[in-house]
């Protein structure tokens, strides 16, 4: 009976890693099939096995868990869009939070833009100081008005 407890425990975190793929469950896993293998070949009380499980569920742990934590951490990769900070745009489409609207200029490529101050309304034909790109928006500072002639 033992033996089928530790099988379908192993079984089940097996499942559960595939499902959630975040190494939760994988340690367990390992810790049931090494208490499976024991309580195969040694008849054991139920509390020693539960000892086992623990113990070779911290030892794999303590052993892979800086490994794995490494492989997850992926250094930060730059697009270089840093290099627009402190440029000027065109304001192309009036730059309004409340409306949803705002559409930038920058180097010739059409971005959306939001102002920096959500309170703040720019006009279309205004040049705006770009302060932070983040995915395909623009966060931009009034530069200067439109020109109306």
């Amino acid at each position: 009976m033992d033996v089928l407890f530790w099988a379908i425990a192993f079984v089940t975190f097996v499942v559960i890693e595939i499902c959630t793929i975040q190494l939760v469950s994988i340690w367990f896993a390992a810790g049931a099939l090494v208490t499976l293998l024991i309580t195969y070949f040694v008849q054991m009380h139920i509390l020693t096995q539960l000892g086992i499980f623990i113990v070779a569920t911290g030892i794999f742990l303590t052993v892979t868990f800086p490994y794995m934590s490494r492989l997850r951490h992926k250094p930060h990769v730059s697009t270089n869009s840093e290099l627009d900070v402190g440029k000027t745009a065109e304001v192309i489409e009036e730059i309004n939070t409340d409306k949803g609207t705002g559409r930038a200029r920058l180097n010739g490529v059409d971005w959306c833009a939001v102002p920096e101050n959500p309170d703040d309304v720019i006009p279309e034909g205004s040049i705006v100081t770009v302060v932070n790109v983040r995915g395909t928006k623009l966060t931009v500072v009034l530069k200067s008005e439109p020109i109306h002639v």
